[in-house]
């Protein structure tokens, strides 16, 4: 059974709380301290209390590039320790688990999903997506609106699912932060933060802004549209010149008010600078400022091949990159393009129709990205998805076989772990089974590209959080009192 332990939090954003902290007593702030301290935690984070886990005898799916029929991963300390073929070494005290006939893969990572601010069950009450009250809002975050009560989580975990990024609606042009989780219970949304993920704001163009906003004083074109995600960066740029210009004098502020390194000394009389005057804060613009200094990861969602360029034009006209695409159904016309700029495509296996500029969505979209060298990956947009995609990802992998395509296993699991790791930023600690690697590691029961699989064991960091073999705990109080009973 899951086990969770609370205990004091020792990850790097409280470290960063705590410098803010510390310099804010020196004097002026800088941009990053005033950034950090909006980042500092309330809620202790989880640590799980683990023991040393050796899974041998099945096959190990690492996403890495190696397959081994009968091979073993040894968790250690929240950490893939080894991985490999054959017989593991035995380790004292270890708990070992047997999984002959059965599959081991890295934890499964949505690159989209709206858990938690449209919640599901769905009400009108806590539909917190889309701040449509105008087409620019890239200074509010998702996580400010997630319910961690959410009994969609605790579903996604049962599908094998360990990390996910959520994000705001599509309504807006630019609609905000969005934010990467650990699927884990918490009380609160910032204790759930994957740990050094970086940020991502959600873009969007095409259909949705200009339906939202056609009869509330615009946009209601596509170049509507342009217009104001390019005058939202221009404002930007204007912002971050003025920081920038403060950050010098900050620094010359405090070298001048510093002690002397040992063996230096001061020209007597020498001037000291005036101390800056801290601009005035512009949430929206901060979140742009991130984008261009590379701290902040584009997500845009685009579902037309032209729409995607007219964005690739923006990126290249403000001197930042699109980390990746969404829904993206007609990224197979331009997939070499995609694959020379390393923008990768989060869609779907085979949704397309539901609305004109997804008319030319075809099934083997994803594996054509894969076979131009992209970077092809399987989101959900569904809290029904999110519970399968291992079927999703199989069923976009066999329509590129049938187009006769070489493909293999190994590709289409990277589809959903070690792709979308890389697309939010957390590929050097999770996505593949590595050493070193985070812990976050599934037990399938059949092949996970099978209909008929079904995540067994499911683990977070090393710990148990998921077990289908058992009874779990229920994450979710919103669900307590609510169990079918016979």
């Amino acid at each position: 059974m899951p086990v969770f332990a609370r205990a004091m939090r020792g990850c790097l954003i409280s470290l960063l709380a705590l410098s803010a902290s510390a310099a804010a007593e020196e004097g002026p702030k800088s941009a990053d301290e005033l950034f950090e301290a909006g980042l500092a935690p309330v809620e202790s984070s989880v640590l799980f209390e683990t023991q040393t886990v050796i899974l041998s005898g099945g096959t190990v799916l690492t996403a890495a590039g190696d397959v081994h029929p009968q091979g073993f991963v040894v968790l250690t300390d929240g950490k893939v320790s080894d991985v490999g073929a054959g017989a593991p070494l035995a380790i004292d005290g270890a708990v070992l688990i047997d999984t002959t006939g059965k599959f081991v893969t890295p934890g499964l990572i949505d690159t989209h999903s709206h858990l938690g601010v449209y919640p599901s069950p769905w009400a009108r009450a806590h539909s917190d997506g889309n701040e449509a009250t105008k087409p620019t809002t890239p200074g509010v975050w998702a996580e400010h609106s997630f319910w961690p009560q959410d009994p969609g989580l605790q579903r996604a975990a049962a599908g094998g699912v360990t990390s996910l990024q959520i994000l705001p609606g599509s309504a807006n042009l630019i609609g905000g932060r969005g934010v990467v989780l650990q699927v884990v219970p918490h009380r609160g949304s910032r204790a759930m933060r994957f740990p050094g993920a970086p940020e991502t704001v959600k873009m969007a163009c095409g259909e949705n802004p200009k339906r939202v906003y056609g009869e509330k004083g615009g946009p209601s074109t596509r170049m509507g549209n342009l217009r104001g995600q390019r005058g939202a960066f221009l404002d930007a740029v204007a912002y971050k010149a003025t920081w920038d210009e403060y950050a010098e004098k900050l620094e010359a502020y405090r070298e001048a008010k510093a002690p002397p390194a040992e063996g230096v000394r001061r020209k007597k009389n020498a001037p000291v600078p005036e101390e800056p005057k801290l601009p005035k804060r512009d949430l929206n613009k901060e979140t742009l400022v991130g984008v261009l200094n590379g701290d902040i990861l584009p997500q845009i969602h685009c579902y037309r091949a032209d729409d995607m360029l007219s964005m690739l034009q923006l990126a290249d006209e403000f001197d930042f990159d699109v980390r990746s695409f969404h829904h993206a159904v007609e990224a197979y016309k331009i997939r070499d393009i995609l694959a020379e700029r390393e923008v990768s495509v989060s869609t779907w296996a085979d949704w397309w129709g539901f609305k004109l500029e997804a008319y030319d969505g075809i099934q083997e979209n994803a594996a054509m990205v894969h076979d131009a060298g992209g970077r092809a990956i399987i989101h959900s947009d569904s809290s029904i998805g999110i519970q399968r995609l291992n079927q999703e990802a199989s069923k976009a992998y066999a329509a590129g076989l049938r187009m006769g395509l070489e493909l293999t296993e190994d590709d289409a699991m990277r589809w959903i772990t070690l792709n979308p790791a890389w697309a939010l930023g957390i590929d050097g600690e999770a996505g593949s089974l590595e050493k070193g690697k985070r812990a976050d590691v599934v037990i399938w029961d059949a092949h996970p590209l099978s209909v008929y699989a079904s995540a067994e064991k499911v683990f977070v960091q090393g710990a148990l959080v998921w077990d289908a073999t058992t009874d779990n705990p229920t994450w979710s109080d919103f669900q307590l009192g609510q169990e079918v009973q016979p």
